[in-house]
């Protein structure tokens, strides 16, 4: 077996990484756990996101990523290529390059799911359309998406897209 020197092991607790409040219609946050600053890696990115009651996840594709989420509390809906599925904890999603994708919280409390994407990008997605937040403060008032959210999909490698449905 050989050995990176520039590989070791990651321990993050609850709190660590890199943090953000997302605009409506999704509201809740996006915690980034692994990223090359923890790993030294650009092949794969890894956190949480919480989606309270009513938000969802807008309606998107990636044009290079495999997307694997794993969704562990709530309850809500997935919509894949116009086909619907429930949401519930040990559901499991892969949405490969292309594949449109949205998830809706249609339960009673937050739906939390762990995200990886391979190759990394999304942390930096989070980043570029959310507001920095600290663990344990309250949410703010919502607020909208940057302007120019096109230019924001396409440096990210999400299919351009620049009028999406609130509800789906």
């Amino acid at each position: 077996m050989t050995q990176t020197a520039t590989r070791k092991a990651v321990v993050l607790q609850p709190d660590d990484g890199r943090h953000y409040w997302q605009p409506q219609p999704t509201g809740g946050y996006a915690s980034v756990k692994l990223a090359a600053e923890q790993t030294g890696r650009d092949d794969y990115s890894m956190g949480v996101q919480v989606v309270p009651p009513g938000g969802m996840v807008r309606q998107h594709a990636h044009t290079r990523n495999d997307e694997v989420l794993f969704f562990w509390e709530g309850e809500g809906r997935a919509i894949i290529d116009g086909e619907q599925h429930d949401l519930r904890p040990g559901t499991t999603v892969l949405a490969v390059p292309y594949a449109e994708h949205c998830f809706i919280n249609d339960g009673d409390r937050d739906l939390k799911f762990v995200w990886m994407m391979l190759p990394a990008d999304l942390e930096d997605w989070f980043a570029a359309i959310g507001r920095p937040r600290t663990p344990g403060e309250p949410a703010p008032v919502p607020f909208e998406r940057p302007a120019d959210i096109g230019d924001i999909q396409e440096r990210h490698g999400f299919v351009r897209s620049e009028t999406q449905p609130e509800k789906v």
